[in-house]
């Protein structure tokens, strides 16, 4: 991700996400050293995009977004599969993530990369109030 891609980052984080990042929070992570966010484009369009916190070797995946016109096209997977890429390049070697319980299309991707359920944050989403599973891998 370029700083350049953060205006349709942010629109498509805005029709994704009930409480959705702003420009500047994109902006903010994309400064910081620790990072890595990756889009996946289209034509020159940011079909989707996704990062990833590192920290010693633990990799935190946030903001896993696609467009809708380009859900169900494997989009989501292919930018997984760069960002383990990348982590491994920093010696991360697990990877974890929080995702709603009741998103059962994205829990049955990130199962099939090898994630499994650890845990439960009860009432961690807003807008509706939602638990989230704690997922791993690694």
């Amino acid at each position: 991700m370029q700083p350049e891609d953060v205006k349709q980052v942010a629109l498509i984080e805005s029709q994704t996400f009930s409480i959705p990042w702003s420009e500047e929070a994109f902006f903010d992570s994309l400064a910081l050293p620790h990072t890595i966010f990756v889009v996946a484009e289209e034509q020159g369009e940011i079909a989707g995009y996704c990062g990833m916190y590192t920290s010693f070797q633990e990799g935190e995946i946030v903001n896993v977004a696609v467009a809708e016109k380009y859900r169900r096209q494997g989009v989501a997977g292919r930018m997984l599969e760069f960002l383990f890429f990348e982590g491994l390049k920093k010696e991360v070697s697990s990877f974890f993530l929080e995702v709603r319980e009741s998103n059962t299309a994205a829990i049955g991707l990130y199962e099939c990369f090898g994630f499994r359920q650890i845990g439960l944050r009860k009432n961690f989403y807003e807008k509706p109030r939602e638990h989230a599973l704690i997922m791993w891998k690694e």
